[in-house]
């Protein structure tokens, strides 16, 4: 593991960032400081283990149905799932709760007519963008969530 951050004092679910915004919500499971959350009910989030819709990264360790700040826009410090290119756009999660790089995929489109074309794959699962590189799972990088 390689902490790219530059801030090495700095733990997982740590954020530097003074406008940082963080909301709190229900533990709708275990959940541990620097996992990427999900919304899983009303007012509920839940730790990633595949691709979902994050909304954020967990700020605190919390047993089920607890409080748990999640910050949802700014800079937060993160594991990474495998290698990452600074200034792309991560996702959550793999199943260590760790984001990953998203990749831009286009795909071609036929309507069953005499016409084919080639559309891009929305980013509805982009969860902010990486500020620094990483090689390899583990790696500890900022990421800006948007």
């Amino acid at each position: 593991m390689t902490d790219n951050s530059g801030k090495t004092w700095m733990a997982i679910g740590e954020t530097d960032d003074l406008d940082a915004i963080v909301e709190t919500f229900t533990a709708d499971a275990a959940i541990t400081k620097g996992d990427t959350v999900y919304l899983s009910a009303d007012e509920q989030v839940t730790p990633a283990g595949a691709a979902q819709d994050c909304i954020g990264i967990a700020m605190k360790t919390v047993a089920d149905t607890e409080p748990v700040p999640v910050l949802v826009r700014g800079r937060v410090k993160v594991a990474a799932g495998g290698a990452i290119t600074r200034g792309k756009a991560v996702y959550g999660a793999d199943s260590s709760h760790r984001v990953l790089m998203l990749i831009d995929v286009s795909q071609a489109v036929d309507e069953g007519g005499s016409a084919k074309y080639t559309v891009a794959v929305p980013f509805n699962q982009k969860l902010g963008y990486a500020l620094q590189s990483t090689t390899t799972a583990g790696d500890l990088l900022f990421l800006e969530v948007r």
